[in-house]
């Protein structure tokens, strides 16, 4: 059985006013064997699409290296525009040595509530990835139940958007974004908006979509 441990504690600038929620990076991450063009700081694989999309939206130039300047862009770009990453599972078993939200046991998660008490200007955590199980929306469905706070639907076409109340009064809006990961890409061309722009403009392609969907919400 294979301890995956988060390897990177949140990373939240004191003024951030959104939160970057998911589960874990690669067991790759943790062992510290990285790939080629992996970045070693939060969502740093070189086969994920985050950074690639926050490339594309702010045009950042980004370096997708194993090198300090790509974690200190990424670092530098997160304080700039108020954004911190604060992914919900802290460690995990795994029976077998994959990055699957479906493969993870004996989770434990981070205090979600912990860090939006601690950190008051956040009003919005954008979740990579639904309810399925062992997803973000589903471990943070786990924590606001338990504490008997009701998540509340604004909007349930993709990206689905809910609301919380926290201590009375302090709304915190939920926005479960489209996986950034190759492993959403079966659910993203199986969606009727896509198909739709893909058929307007076959160069259309998954990453196009799913800048189209973050940005929106950045």
């Amino acid at each position: 059985m294979f301890f995956h441990e988060h390897p990177y504690k949140p990373f939240i600038p004191k003024n951030a006013t959104k939160l970057i929620v998911g589960t874990l990076p690669p067991p790759r991450f943790t062992i510290g064997n990285l790939k080629k063009g992996d970045v070693d700081f939060c969502y740093g694989s070189i086969n994920g699409q985050l950074w690639k999309i926050l490339d594309r939206i702010f045009k950042l130039k980004l370096h997708f290296q194993t090198t300090k300047l790509a974690i200190q862009q990424r670092k530098e770009f997160l304080i700039k525009h108020n954004i911190g990453i604060c992914d919900i599972v802290a460690s995990c078993e795994r029976s077998k040595i994959d990055a699957s939200d479906l493969g993870m046991s004996a989770i434990k998660l981070r205090n979600m509530l912990y860090y939006l008490k601690n950190n008051t200007l956040v009003d919005t955590l954008l979740l990579t990835g639904g309810n399925s199980k062992n997803g973000p929306e589903y471990h943070l469905r786990r924590q606001l139940k338990e504490q008997n706070i009701i998540l509340k639907p604004i909007s349930l076409e993709t990206p689905r958007i809910h609301q919380f109340t926290l201590e009375n009064s302090r709304i915190i809006k939920v926005v479960s974004l489209t996986a950034p990961s190759g492993a959403a890409n079966r659910a993203v061309g199986s969606n009727l908006q896509y198909k739709l722009l893909k058929k307007e403009n076959p160069k259309f392609n998954t990453l196009d979509f799913r800048v189209m969907q973050y940005q929106k919400f950045l």
